[in-house]
């Protein structure tokens, strides 16, 4: 039976770190240098869900405190999954503690909103992977990997980003990047606290912790006949926490606001300083660039003393407004600013009212897809396995069509000031002819 002190910390912890809600979090001398280290120090001044924050004002928990509940997580995956002779055939000491090691660190390489920056998909805009690597092999981190676990960067980047596909390593991305991983289990349940929200919450995680096994392959997560319930909750969860949180209408026009005022800013930003600030740094960064520049009112915006939210004018579905969204969605950002700028120039014809391309911004699913939900349901009676799809209606609602195209829409949002003139005119006409004047 494999022994480590961090698992055994568990049940017997020396020390420990309290995160809401009311969840310890077992520390060893080792993990504590880890967090003490300023690499991940960084992360207590990165918010988790970055403008969400705008709309609910309780979302301003941080990276620091994610990554240290799916550290806890990770513990828990393996106190369920080691004393399991097919899983314990796979793994070593070594695996494990690499497993913990990259669970704990998974977020070194994130910055401020970086997920909304990389959907712009700019050459000069490094994936937060690399960056992870980047931080991984300072001289501080790379030694206490080193020392105290004899692991290398290049392990820990292995699990994060490699492309091996060994068994033992599939297993391992698996548990940190899957249909139900470390990470998912525990981003899910704490955004929806912080949001005060219940959605997140609404499914039963030490059910779920407590049916994980392999499956069929023996590369990957499998539940027990005992998890299907909470497998159900679980993926209705994660289905309703990005429909009502994380796509929220005003959380995305925050964020179309950001992504083009850094579209428009990006010649004047340090993007090689940025990658290394913490939020307010970097909204300094972005109020000092936008100075004298028309994109300096977005940034006023969003960064400033006062809050002003463009408001949303139109919004398009894949099932209500297919043609458009099928148009629109998973474009390259510089065609939805081509569109936004067309839009501005109907409604200056229309209303003979000055509109500028940047009154208008127009919001739609990004080309990089969710992970779909895809897991095995196992009968440790029969040992047979079936597709949770197979087994559940829910599930197979949700696996059947594409995630993105139900919980992201297509939508149009306008500077305050035209509000009252929006309501004039339908914006699906305007749309279209936008649309029409745009090579695609």
């Amino acid at each position: 039976m494999i022994r480590l002190p961090e698992l055994e910390a568990l049940d017997r912890p020396s020390q420990l770190l309290r995160i809401p809600e009311q969840m310890d979090v077992p520390l060893t001398p080792r993990v504590t240098r880890l967090v003490d280290a300023r690499s991940f120090r960084r992360l207590a001044g990165i918010r988790q869900l970055g403008f969400v924050s705008l709309v609910y004002p309780g979302a301003m928990h941080t990276r620091f405190e994610h990554s240290l509940g799916v550290y806890r997580n990770a513990l828990l995956f393996l106190r369920q999954l080691l004393p399991q002779p097919d899983f314990a055939r796979q793994v070593d000491s070594r695996w494990c503690e690499q497993f913990l090691v990259a669970a704990l660190l998974h977020d070194l390489g994130h910055w401020p909103y970086c997920h909304p920056l990389e959907d712009l998909e700019l050459p000069e805009i490094p994936a937060h992977e690399s960056l992870a690597r980047r931080a991984l092999e300072t001289p501080e981190m790379s030694d206490l990997l080193r020392q105290d676990w004899g692991l290398t960067p290049d392990d820990v980047c292995d699990l994060l980003e490699g492309d091996d596909p060994t068994p033992a390593v599939k297993l391992a991305r698996s548990l940190l990047s899957g249909p139900i991983d470390v990470d998912k289990l525990d981003y899910l349940t704490r955004d929806s606290l912080h949001c005060g929200v219940p959605y997140g919450r609404n499914f039963d995680a030490s059910r779920l912790i407590s049916s994980l096994c392999l499956n069929s392959s023996g590369d990957g997560l499998a539940l027990s006949t005992k998890g299907r319930t909470a497998a159900e909750l679980f993926v209705f969860a994660r289905y309703v926490m990005f429909s009502e949180v994380y796509w929220h209408h005003a959380a995305r026009s925050a964020t179309a606001m950001f992504q083009r005022a850094f579209w428009e800013l990006r010649s004047h930003l340090p993007i090689e300083r940025l990658v290394t600030l913490s939020d307010e740094p970097f909204a300094q960064s972005m109020l000092a660039a936008g100075m004298h520049q028309p994109a300096g009112e977005l940034c006023q915006h969003l960064f400033g003393d006062r809050r002003q939210l463009y408001k949303r004018w139109g919004q398009f579905s894949c099932f209500a407004d297919r043609e458009i969204f099928v148009q629109l969605a998973r474009q390259p950002f510089a065609k939805l600013v081509q569109v936004a700028a067309a839009v501005a120039a109907v409604l200056n014809r229309r209303w003979g009212t000055p509109v500028t391309p940047l009154d208008v911004l127009l919001d739609a699913p990004p080309p990089g897809l969710e992970v779909q939900f895809a897991i095995q349901v196992r009968d440790l009676k029969t040992e047979t396995c079936r597709p949770l799809g197979q087994l559940s209606p829910v599930v197979q609602a949700l696996a059947e069509v594409q995630f993105d195209d139900y919980v992201k829409q297509v939508r149009l949002f306008l500077h305050p000031r035209l509000t009252e003139f929006a309501k004039e005119l339908q914006p699906e006409p305007i749309l279209r002819e936008a649309i029409g004047a745009v090579d695609f």
